[in-house]
């Protein structure tokens, strides 16, 4: 019995991926508006009533399809994150040359495969790896730039599915509990980024209107308790202006505008770590 139960699930599997391929390629040929499944039943080759016991309805199909999204961005943060620390740590370590003297020839580092994304549950933000080898003049910088362009690649890679969870909203539907998880895992990165800062390397606290204080001292009772209010407010602008830079990039408003796409990105988002309080360097 357990080998047929096991044969069901891993057709489940197999069934669900393959309606969820041919939805994206309805997102990408059609937008999210018109994701139709009966349109995707008939590609597959199912009658629409099959296609109901997987998905019994289009927001439930449209939700898995963003939660997938947002868990692949934010694999792609988590993984950036990990990588721009272990680059410090290793940077750090004793016996390495001295400045100015050339290292023996290292192996490739391995890398690490990208763990794939969820199917339609809620996957909460894991522990992103503790930046504490990123204490290093200007490592938390570093890392939150790192974390920006692996999320731009990202999107260039996917802008279907960047459309999908940053674009306009779908007419009809309300996105349900199970993506805001999903959804928090990039900003919970860069969050990260700025908390192990304030702990090792310190923050250049920006300056705090007065009549901003109250929602900043509410945002950072909701989102950051161990953050000073007058980073909070910074870091949510700061959130928002990154998409609002990648949106511009993907739907054509930088077209005739910026040329040097990826050098100007760099820049804008160390401009905005510099507005949360990250250093160039030691206090």
């Amino acid at each position: 019995m357990s080998a047929i139960r096991g044969a069901r699930e891993r057709a489940r599997i197999e069934v669900t991926a393959a309606i969820k391929d041919e939805a994206r390629k309805q997102l990408a040929a059609e937008g999210a508006a018109k994701l139709s499944l009966r349109a995707v039943a008939r590609e597959l080759g199912m009658v629409s009533s099959a296609l109901y016991r997987y998905f019994p309805s289009r927001d439930e199909l449209l939700t898995a399809l963003i939660v997938d999204a947002y868990d692949s961005v934010g694999e792609a943060a988590e993984h950036a994150h990990r990588t721009a620390v272990e680059e410090t740590a290793e940077a750090d370590a004793p016996g390495r040359p001295a400045a100015g003297k050339s290292p023996a020839p290292e192996r490739p580092a391995a890398t690490e495969p990208p763990a794939s994304a969820s199917a339609s549950t809620p996957t909460p933000a894991p522990a992103p790896a503790s930046a504490s080898a990123s204490a290093r003049p200007g490592g938390h910088l570093a890392c939150w730039v790192a974390v920006a362009c692996a999320v731009r690649e990202w999107a260039l890679e996917h802008p279907h599915e960047y459309a999908l969870i940053y674009g306009s909203p779908v007419p009809g539907y309300t996105a349900p509990q199970a993506t805001i998880g999903p959804a928090s895992r990039v900003p919970y990165v860069l969050m990260a980024v700025v908390e192990d800062a304030q702990r090792q390397e310190g923050l250049a606290l920006p300056p705090l209107a007065e009549e901003l204080r109250p929602e900043a001292e509410r945002l950072a009772a909701d989102l950051a308790p161990g953050l000073p209010p007058a980073v909070v407010a910074p870091f949510v602008a700061a959130w928002a202006q990154l998409f609002g830079l990648l949106s511009f990039e993907l739907f054509g408003q930088f077209n005739h505008v910026v040329e040097e796409r990826e050098v100007f990105f760099r820049q804008a988002v160390t401009e905005l770590a510099r507005t949360v309080g990250l250093l160039g360097g030691r206090k």
